[in-house]
């Protein structure tokens, strides 16, 4: 039963501990990385949305640490949010591949 310390994925239905090394306002998935539009900002939990979140891409912020960036699919807004401790390391680094297995010009064009 989830509580205020656990909630249920979104898209793969696991539940999910709030309380993960590395994060102190989690609402993505640490086994598929979807999120839920719940917050406006960081933590606040008033966006009224509460659509699916798909995990899109990962960047490096400037300090080192591994970011995600989800978009809404109901409202089409984007939200970055911390990696935790716990997260699926084979999704993420399939995150991070998408571009190189896909780039934005034919790879016969490069020199």
């Amino acid at each position: 039963m989830p509580d205020a310390e656990t909630f249920r994925c979104i898209k793969c239905r696991s539940t999910v501990d709030t309380l993960a090394f590395g994060t102190t306002q989690r609402n993505h998935c640490n086994r598929c990385l979807w999120s839920r539009h719940v917050d406006n900002f960081p933590g606040d939990r008033k966006a009224a949305c509460g659509g699916p979140m798909e995990p899109l891409a990962v960047f490096v912020a400037p300090d080192g640490e591994w970011m995600l960036i989800h978009r809404c699919k109901s409202c089409g807004v984007l939200h970055e949010n911390r990696i935790a401790g716990d997260d699926n390391l084979m999704i993420l680094m399939a995150i991070a591949a998408r571009p190189l297995a896909n780039p934005p010009v034919p790879l016969e064009y490069l020199p």
